[in-house]
């Protein structure tokens, strides 16, 4: 059952002499090989006494610590590394999780090439969002300034990213490429890298940086720079048009700017996974995450409990639709309301974006297959999340009005309980990517055209505009 998730060590203990030599192994596997690990202990064996293994013939005995390796690549290689990088003139960067901790390495490496750089969801706190030159998030959930980005440079630097899609990366012979990644394995699967430098993220680009030559801040740069300005303001305006009753993307916007210090943001699977991509604006010291490998639904409580848990003393944010509240995370609310006076800070606050629709799928059957909104499937019960909330000892806000939305999450922020904060939305309000093709737009018309039963909000506000845009003539 665990293997998938766990397959670099997975055991099972017999004797209770076993366990500690397991639970080194097992500590040091997943430290060293960045994994999840697996120990699993019977229900007889927890009731045995621990004791340690003899000094005998067929018995192991280990010992504790790990201390990580410097990882970099040859000189060769860097060399050639700096050769592909130093010979471009429209440098794009690509950094994932693998570039956490390594924000001053990346900024130095970019500044120097005069680059832009895109994040991975999963790399979305690696780098402040306050930097002109960074276009934010890449791919379905991405930005403009991403995509445009990727399709107009002539050289790739990808760190610390598996991201998996190649049609938002550069065309095959557009661009030359360098990725610089810790797991060997992963190197030059998502693009034909000329150079692939196994190595830790902030070793390697510290050891690299050297070996580049300044670029003048000329009209690449300027351009990416100019796009993001245009990009913010672009989000500013589809959180602010109007929705019945409240705009989804306006619940993230009024959040970013009350983002408190090191706080901890997580998000779930579906729509909401949208505006987090998109709206937040990360500074120094916050971290975030979502399920970025499996995209599982119903991670972002667990994830926001986690979190506490590991530094009970750093704010704590989760955003959540409605299907995943009532998938699992409405249970785990009440392993809050038992644990919750233990934490020395009490911010902890989960968002329901409460639509009573897998919204997600909506619009993916909508853009990618042409076809309506199916009720049956798509449509889920209206739950009341906020006075649950209050029902099981923590503190509940309902908002419907999106003239409420910042005093709520203020009241939220100050709170000294934890908080679910519920937000009727709007599940008509489109979900656009970066980039709409012409085949998309074609699917979004044919959906309204087999007669989707909300066919008067999706063509309002944002979705009319784009259709009018890549449908030359509609109305």
């Amino acid at each position: 059952m665990f293997k998938d998730v766990a397959s670099a060590y997975v055991a099972q203990a017999s004797s209770p002499a076993q366990v500690r030599h397991l639970v080194d192994r097992a500590a040091r596997i997943a430290l060293s090989r960045r994994t999840v690990t697996v120990i699993v202990l019977p229900n007889d064996l927890q009731d045995e006494a621990y004791e340690d293994p003899p000094h005998a013939h067929g018995t192991l005995r280990s010992g504790v610590g790990y201390s990580a390796p410097k990882i970099v690549p040859h000189d060769a290689e860097l060399a050639r590394a700096a050769e592909i990088l130093n010979s471009g003139k429209k440098v794009a960067m690509l950094i994932g999780a693998g570039a956490l901790g390594a924000a001053d390495e990346v900024i130095a490496v970019a500044d120097r090439l005069s680059a832009g750089c895109a994040k991975a969801l999963l790399g979305k706190a690696a780098l402040p969002d306050q930097l002109p030159w960074v276009t934010g998030s890449i791919g379905l959930l991405g930005t403009e300034p991403s995509y445009k980005m990727m399709n107009e440079c002539d050289t790739l630097l990808m760190v610390g990213s598996a991201f998996p899609y190649a049609e938002f990366l550069p065309k095959e012979g557009k661009a030359r490429g360098v990725q610089i990644d810790i797991d060997a394995s992963m190197v030059s699967i998502r693009f034909p890298m000329e150079v692939g430098l196994v190595g830790d993220a902030a070793e390697t680009l510290r050891a690299l940086l050297p070996r580049l030559r300044q670029k003048q801040a000329g009209e690449w740069r300027a351009t990416i720079e100019d796009n993001v300005r245009q990009w913010w303001k672009t989000l500013e305006e589809r959180a602010k048009q109007p929705a019945k009753p409240v705009n989804p993307q306006r619940v993230t916007w009024e959040l970013s700017p009350l983002l408190p210090d090191r706080v901890v943001i997580t998000s779930d699977s579906g729509s909401c996974a949208n505006w987090y991509a998109r709206d937040l604006k990360i500074r120094r010291g916050m971290k975030a995450s979502l399920s970025g490998g499996l995209a599982s639904m119903g991670a972002a409580v667990p994830y926001a409990i986690a979190a506490k848990y590991a530094q009970p003393d750093r704010p704590v944010i989760a955003l959540v639709g409605d299907g995943a509240m009532q998938m699992n995370n409405m249970a785990e609310l009440i392993t809050v309301a038992k644990y919750w006076r233990d934490w020395p800070d009490h911010r902890w606050i989960v968002c329901v974006f409460n639509n009573e629709d897998l919204n997600q799928v909506t619009w993916e059957q909508r853009i990618i297959n042409g076809d309506p909104k199916f009720e049956a499937s798509q449509k889920i019960p209206n739950v009341s999340y906020s006075r649950f909330a209050e029902m099981i000892g923590l503190r509940g806000i309902y908002v419907d009005d999106p003239e409420l939305l910042q005093s709520a999450w203020q009241q939220a922020l100050a709170s000294d309980v934890p908080v679910v904060l519920e937000v009727k939305t709007d599940p008509e309000v489109p979900l656009l990517p970066p980039h709409i093709t012409l085949q998309q737009a074609k699917n979004f018309s044919i959906a309204l055209a087999k007669g989707d039963l909300d066919e008067g909000g999706v063509i309002a506000g944002a979705a009319r505009q784009v259709l009018e845009k890549i449908l030359p003539g509609k109305e």
